[in-house]
């Protein structure tokens, strides 16, 4: 599973993070920027707290009867002529994608932006069999020509740079000698990756949601890119996520309802390409041949847990954009593909609390992500119960569990906790340095009464002042 995006540990990813102005200037515009248009979007829309409910039923309708979804999909995706092929972990999804690509001896594969071949490193493993593999979301395409750099936002992967930024790495990579107005860098990415779309024998797209009912795979694009992935070349592999289904076209209308004015504050997207099966005799264009495989990868184990209504997730990146640890630490700060409040509820499940419980630390427990999730996935809820379980397991590293252990040693017992309310009131004397060194820097200890509650209680007992 290939959802580790940095080697560094925790508190160096932190400070790295924490000293890039740029990055920081950059997200916390774009967090503002997003936020007033969702805001607006949904207030024209009207009553947000029943677009929320419903959205959030169909997700958990699906969810709950997930098999029978997907047997429909498959069964009727099928009959429309697509290949169906269900991957258990990302190797059995990388390999059936390779042997498909090896087969038809293609060379060079163009792809939509997808989220779970992020996930399963499809990307690297088409390259290391000696495939050009090119990423035609403006986004992606920059990250990937920039010493392949990661996403650091589900929606928009770009989100952590700047136009300079972009104008340098197409100067140094692609030889670009003009400004940094945008419209100018997309026409000339556009310039050089129309051939790819041309010269392309594969197109590899995600799923943002299956179509049970009819065997439908969607995709929902800014730049129109999509349509070029899944029109011109031959063979199409679309890579689904298993849990990324609805019934009928119906509950479909009412998600990219929502999708697109929690992702980016806008009605609807201004590509939607709904694809049933491979180009039919009377079809002008689309692939020849398609299959499409969805993915497992630890998504059952989820299933199965208490946490699986994470898996509700509509991939919106709303909880990333209101999140306060977000907007400072990026989501390269989280060294995960999925960072955020989403990351935060999914991964420990997904991938395990060995590698990936110490990242639940990054969460000021505000509840906002909760709040704005449009389909009302638990997620403050969800990182607190990790929290706890990762505590209640003693998974909290040798120095946390011995002062959590002294803690309630101390609490527990009337003499010591006597014994330390005594020696409280000479915290403000304690050098500021040690394990609490970090967290002083930057607050003020309380103000320690000179007199206990206990001893004032006790007084005015004695005195006949209580009632």
């Amino acid at each position: 599973m290939s959802i580790k995006t940095s080697p560094l540990p925790l508190k160096e990813r932190l400070r790295k993070e924490l000293a890039n102005p740029v990055m920081r200037t950059a997200i916390a515009n774009a967090q503002d920027l997003l936020n007033a248009k969702r805001d607006a979007a949904f207030a024209e829309l009207g009553d947000f707290a029943k677009w929320r409910e419903t959205a959030g039923a169909i997700r958990s309708h699906v969810l709950e009867n997930l098999d029978f979804y997907l047997s429909r999909f498959a069964e009727r995706a099928a009959a429309a002529g697509a290949h169906v092929y269900f991957a258990g972990d990302a190797a059995a999804a990388t390999a059936y994608g390779l042997q498909i690509l090896r087969d038809k001896k293609a060379a060079k594969a163009v792809k939509s932006k997808s989220m779970v071949t992020e996930e399963i490193g499809l990307n690297r493993l088409l390259e290391e069999a000696g495939l050009e593999v090119v990423e035609t979301d403006l986004g992606e395409y920059l990250l990937q020509i920039d010493d392949l750099d990661k996403p650091s936002h589900i929606v928009v992967p770009a989100l952590h740079k700047d136009r300079e930024r972009f104008r340098e790495v197409l100067a140094a990579k692609k030889g670009y000698t003009g400004d940094s107005v945008p419209e100018n860098l997309t026409r000339f990415v556009r310039q050089l990756i129309r051939k790819d779309f041309l010269e392309a024998d594969v197109g590899i797209t995600g799923c943002n949601f299956a179509v049970a009912e009819t065997g439908t795979v969607t995709l929902v694009t800014n730049e129109g890119n999509g349509r070029f992935v899944t029109t011109a070349p031959k063979i199409q592999l679309v890579f689904m996520g298993m849990e990324r289904l609805v019934p009928t076209f119906a509950e479909l209308d009412i998600i990219f309802s929502v999708l697109a004015r929690s992702a980016v504050g806008a009605k609807l997207t201004s590509y939607m390409s709904l694809i049933t099966g491979p180009r039919g005799p009377q079809d002008a264009d689309g692939p020849e041949e398609l299959h499409i495989i969805i993915v497992d990868n630890g998504r059952s184990r989820v299933l199965a847990s208490e946490f699986r209504e994470v898996l509700r997730c509509i991939r919106c990146g709303t909880c990333m954009l209101e999140c306060p640890a977000y907007r400072h630490i990026s989501g390269h700060g989280y060294g995960t593909l999925y960072p955020g409040p989403l990351g935060l509820a999914l991964v420990p499940v997904l991938a395990g609390y060995e590698d990936y419980g110490e990242i639940t630390k990054i969460c000021s427990l505000c509840g906002a992500c909760s709040q704005v999730c449009p389909v009302e996935v638990p997620l403050y809820e969800f990182i607190f119960e990790h929290r706890r379980i990762i505590a209640e397991e003693q998974r909290l590293g040798a120095g946390e569990n011995f002062l959590m252990g002294l803690y309630g040693a101390v609490i527990g017992n009337s003499k010591l906790y006597g014994m330390a309310t005594r020696l409280a009131r000479f915290s403000a004397l304690a050098p500021r340095a040690g394990p609490l060194a970090q967290w002083t820097a930057a607050r003020e200890l309380p103000a320690i009464p000179k007199t206990r509650f206990r001893d004032w209680f006790a007084a005015r007992g004695k005195k006949g002042n209580l009632p």
